[in-house]
Order: C-alpha cells, then structure tokens, then sequence
C-alpha cells in the first residue's frame, strides 16, 4: 500500500470518527425551555451534575406560558419545565399535534393573593376588582383558591376547571379580571387584589409567605413538571435530568433558596 493511499485511508477513518463523535454529542445534549424563576435557576443548579454525567444542557428560558409546549410540540427543544398537569391537559386538548409525554414530578409553587392596597382579606372593599391568571388552568385553580378563603363560592368546590360562571356566590360583588400571568406583579397597585403565580411572584420580589395575604398550602395537586416531547422522553439525557431533578441535592437547593415558597414533590 502506497504512502499517499494509506494517508487518505486514514483521514477518511478520522472522519469517520468524528462524525459518530458528533452523534454520541448530540445524543447527550438536552435543550429544555423554562420559565426564569425557579425553573431556570432549577435547571442551572443541576447543569453542573449532568456535565458529570456526559450530558450538556441548554437552558432556554421564556417569560411566557406558550411558547415553550409549543416550542417542545415543534421539537425545536427536548422538553420544558414550567407547567402543571392541569395546564398541560388544557394545552393538549387546544393543539391537534400535541406530543408532550410527563417525565417527573418536580416542584410544586402555591399560588397566592397579594394586594398592594389591603393587608387583610377583609379589607377588600365591596365592588374591588381581582386579577386572576387568564389561562384556563390557573384561572379555575384561582377561582378554587379564592372559594377557599370565603371571598366566592362556587357550584362545585372541587371543580379544578371552574370558571367565572360556575360561581355561586359572589358576596362584595368582586370584579374579576382575567389578565395574562407575566403582568400580574405589575398592576398590584391597580387593583384591590391580584393572584399571582409563584415564579411571577418571585421574579417580582414578593415573598410569598410573607406578603402574600392567603396561599395554597403543600398539599395543592399542582406540581410542576419536567415534560418532554416523546422522542426525547426515554432518552438516556433526558432520565438522567430527571433523576438531578429529584435528587437529594435539589431538594436542600429548594429548601435553602426559596425558603418554602416552593415545595418539593418528590
């Protein structure tokens, strides 16, 4: 065999070796979609383990409640970590191509009611208006909530998809205003009382055990989940995130940093 014959067989093996290289790489890079708080800093917290592990993980975060499922239904991400199951059974039922499958529980974050007028709920004058969660999910979880502490009653206590027309009883005639979850920190001022999700609330620098006026407790079924698309969901990457997620290690990172503003669900 010629010098230059063997030469080119060589490069071509190299090549060869990179190419299976690159899949082995892109087998055990995960991209996840997530809301900034907790989700991300979750995420980020275990980036280090799982680059122990061989996986690398990309982090892509969104302030929305859409675009990452949508963004896991076009399998331009593996997976998000942001929804609840009565969230993702809602956006399942609204898109036809829906391919999400659960991978873990995770976290659970009560939903609270602040107020920057009132420091009790009795003070709620007749007639105020509440901001609740305009997706349906969060909105009858809101309704729930609100039923919970005497300010509504509704047909049915336990109907975790009620909506304003399931409600009984409305005693100070509250006006309840259905805005998207993101601005809800923001027009605390502009109304007598806002519900607000959890990360919303942190991001906003509310605590929500501390200025939050009622809130769900840890037995609330809403906990958050990691999702994935269903190519990704048994992936090696994708189980090895899922056992970081709830490990020992994560469940003290919940407990120091957010000081029961969120619960572990595992």
């Amino acid at each position: 065999m010629s010098f230059t014959l063997r030469k080119l067989l060589a490069a071509a093996l190299g090549t060869l070796t990179l190419a299976a290289g690159s899949v082995a790489s892109a087998a055990d890079r995960l991209v996840i979609a997530a809301t900034p708080v907790p989700h991300a800093e979750i995420l980020e917290f275990v980036k280090p383990m799982l680059a122990k592990e061989g996986v690398e993980l990309e982090i892509k975060v969104f302030t929305d409640y859409v675009q990452p499922s949508m963004q896991t239904n076009e399998k331009r991400v593996d997976g998000n970590f942001f929804l609840h199951q009565p969230y993702l059974d809602e956006f399942k039922k609204k898109q036809k191509n829906d391919i999400q499958t659960v991978v873990t529980k995770v976290h659970v974050e009560p939903l609270g009611a602040y107020s920057g007028k009132h420091k009790a709920v009795a003070d709620i004058p007749e007639g105020g208006t509440v901001a609740i969660p305009n997706d349906p999910s969060n909105s009858g979880r809101a309704l729930l909530l609100m039923a919970k502490n005497g300010l509504i009653t509704l047909k049915d206590p336990n109907n975790i998809s009620a909506t304003q027309k399931d409600i009984a009883e409305n005693p100070k005639k509250l006006k309840i205003r259905e805005l998207e979850a993101a601005t809800l920190p923001r027009i605390l001022n502009q109304v007598d009382l806002a519900v607000i999700n959890t990360n919303y609330a942190i991001e906003a620098k509310l605590n929500p055990l501390k200025d939050s006026l009622f809130i769900e407790d840890a037995s609330s079924p809403y906990a958050n989940l990691l999702v994935a698309h269903e190519e990704s969901a048994t992936s090696e990457a994708m189980k090895k995130l899922a056992a970081a997620l709830n490990s020992p290690e994560v469940k003290q990172f919940i407990a120091d940093k957010y000081q029961g503003a969120v619960v572990p669900a595992f």
